[in-house]
């Protein structure tokens, strides 16, 4: 049962009271939402279409482009509704809702580049016996398994949170419902909820983060030790860059917004870390994919020549 609650909505703050650069910040989002889901798309499009990208490391690459779409859908949306709405309102259901989906599949894709570490791991480091260990049933296996959770991490901050008593302001000092804004306004003790978010956020964010790490430390170790051409040695490393750039860009900023004190947040810092992560990084992904892959942009190239041959 959840606790009886006054507050039936929420109202969330805008990015900015000019109405000029309201008009200039719709079109700048917009645009980036369209970008990311066209880009993500198009990677699972081609990643589903195409045979020759049937392999381990593109069926992760799938899930991530999935997942993109769906990050920013749970927040853009919203965003740009409201850049155009006088009332900046959200149900108690909804903000619920999106504060469960946005920790859903934000810790899925956390999850997720870590299983994707692991993948260029043993592609560098076990060439031999990677089909063996990266067989379609594990790959599968580790894609449920990370998404449940992802889920499951998710239903816990929703039930704690929809169980605080919300008795005085509505006002939530962020663009869209994430727990610390709602820890704010909550009355009675919220330090369980602080403590949860600290810990199980904290752990879903940094253990994939250094297992990550860890793997390209072998990586570049076993390639230093292993490669003797130069031209190898760079192509092996290449491979890599453009994930690693994916790890740096998603977790770097969640390890900052989430690891760190409350009593020394900055809303400001807070507010331009969530616009990094929501609407940029996923847009940036298959930009960086596209650019770096050659595999990637062979296959794009191939169904851009189907299509209009």
């Amino acid at each position: 049962m959840l606790n009886q609650i006054s507050v039936t909505e929420f109202l969330l703050l805008e990015l900015t009271d000019i109405q000029e650069l309201k008009a200039f910040l719709f079109v700048v989002f917009l645009t980036i939402y369209l970008v990311n889901v066209a880009g993500n798309g198009a990677i699972l499009m081609i990643v589903l279409s195409d045979p020759r990208l049937h392999s381990p490391m593109y069926f992760f690459l799938g899930n991530l482009s999935c997942l993109d779409i769906c990050y920013s859908t749970v927040t853009l949306p919203k965003m740009l509704e409201n850049f155009l709405s006088t009332t900046k309102a959200i149900s108690f259901l909804g903000c619920i809702s999106q504060l469960h989906f946005f920790h859903f599949l934000g810790s899925t894709e956390s999850l997720l580049l870590a299983v994707m570490a692991f993948d260029r791991f043993v592609a560098i480091c076990r060439p031999l016996h990677y089909t063996v260990i990266m067989n379609p049933q594990l790959c599968i296996q580790m894609a449920i398994t990370i998404w449940v959770i992802g889920f499951l991490h998710a239903l816990l901050h929703l039930i704690m949170t929809s169980r605080l008593n919300f008795c005085g302001s509505n006002h939530i000092h962020h663009f869209f419902c994430d727990v610390k804004p709602l820890l704010e306004l909550a009355c009675g003790n919220t330090e369980l909820n602080q403590r949860l978010l600290n810990t199980v956020t904290g752990t879903i964010t940094t253990g994939p983060f250094f297992l990550t790490l860890l793997s390209y430390f072998y990586i570049i170790t076993s390639l230093f030790l292993k490669t003797p051409s130069c031209s190898m040695l760079h192509r092996a490393l290449s491979t890599c860059a453009s994930h690693f750039l994916v790890v740096v860009l998603l977790s770097a900023p969640i390890l900052f917004v989430y690891i760190r004190p409350t009593s020394g947040s900055s809303r400001d810092m807070d507010w331009l870390i969530a616009i990094m992560c929501t609407p940029v990084t996923p847009a940036l992904n298959p930009l960086i994919y596209t650019l770096r892959n050659k595999e990637v942009k062979s296959a794009l190239n191939r169904a851009i020549r189907r299509k209009y041959t």
